[in-house]
C-alpha cells in the first residue's frame, strides 16, 4: 500500500491509498434468482467508493511519551468504534492498546463524503486506510532503529511498542524514535500489511476502551463540556409538528422570572435562556403562545396508513398457473430518540462561531450554520462530541441548528437541551410504512416473489454528509432518488425465488423524519419471513428445512444450522409457547435469529405499572457472521442490543399519531423493551473469519431479530400478525398534553421506588 510521511515535529504519516483499493470482486457464479443490486453494490460498497479519493487523508501521530494519537473522522456514539480503531492501530503497530488514543476529529471539509457515520460502514471503509496509516509508521520507526544501530531492517522486531535487536541485545521504544523517525517533508513510501495469519489482536475479545469512564460517570458528553458563559437554553415548542410561532402574549412576564437571561423567538418555537435547566423548564411553561399551524395537523395514523395503502405500487404477477400467497403488513411510526436527548452548545461571534455536539455528519452540519449566518466554513468550528446514542438520529444536527440560531438571535453562548417530551414528540422518528407481498410457487418450488414497500417520506437531507448530496437530496426529485437508491442498495433476497422484485415508493407527508437502525430493512424482511413461513407451511416444510433449501450460498447457510443446532430448532414445546427463526444478510454480513416466545395467557396478561406487557421473548439464540470479526465481543454487545430493539419493534414499540402529534411524551409512555419482556437467556456465536475483510455490523442484527420475533409469535398463537408491533392498538398511558410542551416536572419519584 501507499501511504506518505508527513512533515511534523514527530512521526506523522498519512494512508495516501486511491479507490483502487477498494474495487470490487468478481460476482459469484450464475444463480436461479438473478442478483439483486444489492448484491453486486450494497449500499456500503458505495459510502467505501465515495469515501476513497480522501480516505488517505488520515493521519497518525507518534508521540514522545510511546503513544499513539489518532482522531477518527466518525462519530462515537456508543457502537464502540474508538474500539475498534484502537483495535486496529495496536495491531499494526504492534504496541498495547493503552498507548493508543483515539479521539474524534473535527467538521474536516476537506473530507467531503469521508466523515459520514452510517449504513454500518464506518470499520469497512476505514479498516484498510487505517491500517495502512499504521503500517508506515511502524515501518519508518524501524528504518530509523536500523539506521541509527547500523543493522538490517529485517533483523529487527517489535513487541510491545518497542524494537529489539537480538543480536546485541539492543531495545528501543517507539517514544524514543518518535522525534528522529519524523519527516522533515512530504514523501511518499510504500509498506505491506501485515497477513491475517499474523494477527494478535484483531479478532480477539477486547473491553471498550471507555467502559471504566462510562460506568463511573467520567465519560463526557456535551451535556457535561463546560464552554464559558455558556447558560443553559431550552424551546417551548408548537402543539403540532412544524408549527410556527404567531405570537408571544407574556414575553416580558417570562423575562422577568428568577433566573431568566433571555427569551427570544426562534424558527422552530420560542427559546429561553436562564442560569439553570429548572428555570428553563419554569419559563418555558409559562409562556404564552400562539401557533400557527403545522405541516401534518389534520393527520393521525389512519388517515396516513390510507394515503400509503393508495400509492402503494401494483403487484404485476398474476397467479394464473401458478398457486400464491398475498399478505399486507402495516409498521407504525417508531420514535428514534437515543438515551441523549437533543442538545448542542453554540457560540457564535460577529465573524466566526463554534459550536460542540454528538454529530455523524458534522461536515454538512458545517457547512448548513456557515450558510445560515453568511459567514466563509472556515469561520465555522464544529467539535465532534462522543454521543450517548444514536442509530441515525444524530445525522441531522437539529439541536444545533437551534443553538447557532439563539446563539445569534442573543449574541452569548448557549448549552440547549431538549426536553424528552421534545424530543419524541418534536424529533425524528421512522416514518409509517406498509408492505404487500405476493409469492408463487408451484411443483415444490418458488417461482416468483414481489414486494411493494410504501413509507411515508424518509428524510435524506444530510446527504453523503456534505453539501452538494445535501443540496440534491432536497431538489423535487432528490428526496425521492436518495431513498430509492438506499433501498436498492439495502435490500435483497436471500433466498432463490424465482423472478424477484422488491419495490420503494414513497408519499410526501411533512413529518420530522429520518434512518432508524437498519433503515428499510427491519420491516421489509420481517414481512418477508413471515411469508417464508407461511410459503413453508403450504408447502409441507419445517420453516428451517424449507430456508436452508432456498438458501443462496453455504455461508447463509452455516448461520442457519448453528442457531438450529445451539438453539435446539424443533423441540417440543409447551402450547402457546412457541420458536421463532428470522434471517438477514447485509452490509456484507448474515445473521440468524432464534427465539422462544410465550404467548399463554399469564404471561400476556401480567401487569406493571403504566406498562404494556404482553407476549415474551425467553430465549434468544444468534450466530452472525461479518467475514472478519475484529472484536468478537464488541460484535456480540451489537447483536444483543439489535435483538432488545427488534423484540420492541415486534411487541410494544410504536408511536400513536393524532392530529399531527404523537400521543407518546416521554419513555414512560414509548416502550423500548424493557426486563419485563427480555429474554434471561441469550447466546451470540460469532462464526470464525472467512474473509480478508469486515463486514458491517451495527445495524445488522435488528431485522432477523423483529423477523424471528413476529415468526415466533405466529406460530405461537396460530395468527400471523399483519400490524407490527403487536400491541400498537394498546394505548398504555394517559396522553401528556400538548400545551404547554414541556410537561410539569413530576414530584412522585418516591412512589416508583422498590
Amino acid at each position: 500500500m501507499l501511504g506518505y510521511l508527513l512533515a511534523a515535529p514527530t512521526l506523522a504519516v498519512a494512508a495516501g491509498i486511491g479507490a483502487e483499493s477498494f474495487a470490487g470482486r468478481d460476482a459469484d457464479a450464475a444463480i436461479p434468482s438473478p442478483p439483486e443490486p444489492a448484491e453486486l453494490l450494497d449500499l456500503g460498497d458505495a459510502l467505501t467508493l465515495a469515501a476513497a479519493p480522501t480516505s488517505g487523508l488520515i493521519a497518525i501521530q507518534m508521540n514522545s511519551d510511546g503513544t499513539a494519537s489518532f482522531a477518527v473522522p466518525r462519530a462515537e456514539v456508543g457502537q464502540g468504534i474508538t474500539t475498534t480503531m484502537t483495535i486496529l492501530l495496536a495491531e499494526e503497530l504492534n504496541m498495547p492498546m493503552s498507548k493508543v488514543h483515539v479521539t474524534l476529529a473535527d467538521a474536516r471539509p476537506e473530507l467531503l463524503l469521508n466523515q459520514l457515520t452510517g449504513g454500518s460502514n464506518s470499520v469497512r471503509s476505514l479498516y484498510t486506510p487505517v491500517r495502512t496509516a499504521a503500517a508506515i509508521a511502524k515501518s519508518r520507526l524501524l528504518q530509523t532503529a536500523a539506521t541509527k544501530w547500523g543493522v538490517p531492517t529485517s533483523s529487527l522486531t517489535v513487541k510491545a511498542g518497542v524494537i529489539h535487536h537480538a543480536q546485541t541485545g539492543r531495545t528501543a521504544s517507539y517514544g524514543s524514535l518518535a522525534v528522529a523517525a519524523r519527516s522533515k517533508k512530504v514523501e511518499q513510501v510504500a509498506v505491506h500489511l501485515k497477513d491475517a495469519s499474523e494477527f494478535k489482536v484483531v479478532g480477539t475479545p477486547q473491553k471498550r476502551i471507555d467502559a471504566l469512564a462510562a460506568v463511573t460517570g467520567k465519560k463526557q458528553f456535551t451535556m457535561d463540556l463546560d464552554v464559558p458563559n455558556a447558560l443553559p437554553t431550552m424551546v417551548c415548542r408548537p402543539p403540532t409538528i412544524k408549527g410556527t410561532v404567531k405570537s408571544v402574549q407574556n414575553l416580558a412576564q417570562v423575562k422577568a422570572m428568577p433566573g431568566v437571561t433571555d427569551v427570544v423567538t426562534i424558527s422552530t418555537g420560542v427559546a429561553v435562556r436562564a442560569q439553570t435547566f429548572g428555570q428553563c423548564i419554569d419559563a418555558v411553561r409559562a409562556l404564552q403562545v400562539t401557533w400557527n399551524g403545522g405541516s401534518v395537523d389534520k393527520e393521525s395514523d389512519a388517515t396516513v396508513l390510507a394515503k400509503l395503502k393508495a400509492a402503494s405500487l401494483p403487484l404485476i404477477v398474476p397467479p394464473l398457473l401458478t398457486k400464491y400467497i398475498d399478505a399486507e403488513f402495516v409498521f407504525p411510526f417508531a420514535s428514534n430518540t437515543a438515551l441523549e436527548t437533543n442538545c448542542a452548545i453554540a457560540d457564535v461571534r460577529a465573524d466566526s462561531a463554534e459550536v460542540w455536539a454528538g454529530l455523524k455528519s458534522p461536515i454538512d452540519v458545517q457547512e448548513e450554520i456557515a450558510t445560515s449566518l453568511g459567514m466563509p466554513v472556515t469561520a465555522v468550528k464544529v467539535h465532534v462530541i462522543t454521543g450517548g446514542g444514536s442509530f441515525g438520529r444524530k445525522l441531522f444536527g437539529d439541536a444545533a441548528y437551534e443553538a447557532v440560531e439563539v446563539s445569534h438571535k442573543i449574541g452569548k453562548p448557549v448549552k440547549l437541551m431538549w426536553h424528552r417530551t421534545d424530543d419524541i414528540r418534536h424529533g425524528r422518528a421512522h416514518p409509517m410504512c406498509y408492505a404487500k407481498i405476493r409469492a408463487t410457487y408451484a411443483a415444490g418450488n418458488v417461482v416468483t416473489y414481489e414486494q411493494r414497500h410504501t413509507s411515508v417520506f424518509t428524510d435524506f437531507t444530510h446527504g453523503l454528509g456534505e453539501a452538494l448530496t445535501a443540496t440534491a437530496s432536497k431538489l423535487p426529485v432528490g428526496g425521492l432518488g436518495f431513498s430509492e437508491t438506499v433501498f436498492s442498495l439495502s435490500q435483497s433476497v436471500p433466498y432463490n425465488f424465482g423472478v424477484t422484485t422488491q419495490l420503494l415508493n414513497e408519499v410526501q407527508l411533512d413529518f420530522h423524519t429520518g434512518s432508524m437502525r437498519n433503515v428499510y430493512s427491519p420491516n421489509v424482511t420481517c414481512a418477508r419471513e413471515l411469508v417464508v413461513d407461511q410459503l413453508a407451511a403450504k408447502m409441507g416444510k419445517d420453516p428451517m428445512a424449507f430456508r436452508r433449501s432456498f438458501m443462496k450460498n453455504d455461508r447463509f447457510r452455516a448461520v442457519l444450522d448453528k442457531v438450529a443446532q445451539a438453539g435446539d430448532w424443533g423441540k417440543a414445546m409447551p402450547a402457546g409457547m412457541a420458536q421463532g427463526i428470522g434471517f438477514h444478510a447485509e452490509y456484507k454480513s448474515c445473521v440468524a435469529v432464534l427465539v422462544e416466545i410465550d404467548c399463554r395467557p399469564a404471561t400476556v396478561n401480567r401487569k406493571v405499572r403504566d406498562g404494556v406487557t404482553g407476549p415474551r421473548i425467553t430465549k434468544a439464540t444468534i450466530a452472525v457472521d461479518v467475514g472478519l470479526p475484529i472484536n468478537p465481543l464488541g460484535l456480540q454487545a451489537q447483536m444483543i442490543s439489535a435483538l432488545s430493539d427488534g423484540i420492541g419493534l415486534g411487541l410494544t414499540q410504536s408511536i400513536h399519531i393524532k392530529d399531527g402529534l404523537p400521543l407518546e411524551g416521554s419513555w414512560d409512555h414509548y416502550f423500548y423493551t424493557r426486563q419485563w419482556n427480555a429474554p434471561t437467556d441469550v447466546q451470540v456465536f460469532v462464526m470464525p473469519a472467512n474473509s480478508a475483510d469486515p463486514g458491517g455490523a451495527g445495524e445488522l442484527g435488528v431485522a432477523a431479530s423483529l423477523a424471528a420475533v413476529a415468526c415466533g409469535y405466529a406460530r405461537a398463537t396460530k395468527t400471523m400478525p399483519t400490524t407490527l408491533p403487536i400491541n400498537h392498538g394498546t394505548l398504555g398511558f394517559e396522553p401528556l398534553p400538548r400545551t404547554p410542551s414541556i410537561p410539569d416536572s413530576p414530584t412522585d419519584g418516591l412512589d416508583y421506588a422498590f
